[in-house]
C-alpha cells in the first residue's frame, strides 16, 4: 500500500504524535510500505522526519518527490532519497508543484492531510481531489 501527504506550509508541533501514530497504524495494520512526500513546507518537513525515524524500525520505503530539477545539476541533500515524477521535465515551472502532487496522488492508495477549512489552498484542493478519486483520506486536523 502506498501513502502520500498534503498539508499546509505551517503546522503545529502538536500534530507530530498524531502523525506518527497514524503512520504506525497504517504500517502495522494495513501493510503500508511505500510513502511519497513533497518538500515545500512545514508539514512536508515533519512527515519527512517521522518517516525517517520509522524507516529505522519498519521495512518501509519513503521518497521525497521533487517538483523541480536541482539547480545546476547539484545533488539534493535530504533525509530521504528523492525522485522526480516522469514527465515533469516538460511541465512549466509554475505548474510543477501541481503536476508533482497529481503524480503522487495517482500513485497512492491513502492520503494523509493536514488541512484546515481554507478551500483556496493547494493542500485543500488536493484533499478534495483525493476524496473525489475515491482515495482513503485521513485529515489529521479532524
Amino acid at each position: 500500500m502506498t501513502v502520500t501527504f498534503f498539508g499546509h506550509r505551517y503546522v503545529q508541533k502538536e500534530i507530530e504524535p498524531i502523525l506518527r501514530s497514524t503512520l504506525v497504524y497504517l504500517i502495522e495494520d494495513f501493510g503500508a510500505e511505500l510513502f511519497y512526500v513533497g518538500n515545500q513546507g512545514g508539514f512536508d518537513s515533519m512527515v519527512t522526519q517521522v518517516l525517517r525515524e520509522l524507516s529505522e524500525r519498519y521495512p518501509i520505503k519513503a521518497y521525497t518527490v521533487l517538483a523541480y530539477f536541482p539547480p545546476n545539476g547539484s545533488s539534493v541533500s535530504g533525509i530521504l532519497p528523492s525522485i522526480l515524477p516522469e514527465g515533469i521535465e516538460n511541465t512549466p515551472r509554475r505548474f510543477a508543484i501541481s503536476y508533482r502532487n497529481k503524480w503522487m496522488l495517482a500513485h497512492s492508495d491513502y492520503v494523509i492531510t493536514h488541512v484546515t477549512t481554507h478551500i483556496a489552498s493547494g493542500s485543500s484542493q488536493f484533499k478534495i481531489l483525493a476524496e473525489k478519486q475515491g482515495k482513503t483520506v485521513i485529515n489529521l486536523k479532524e
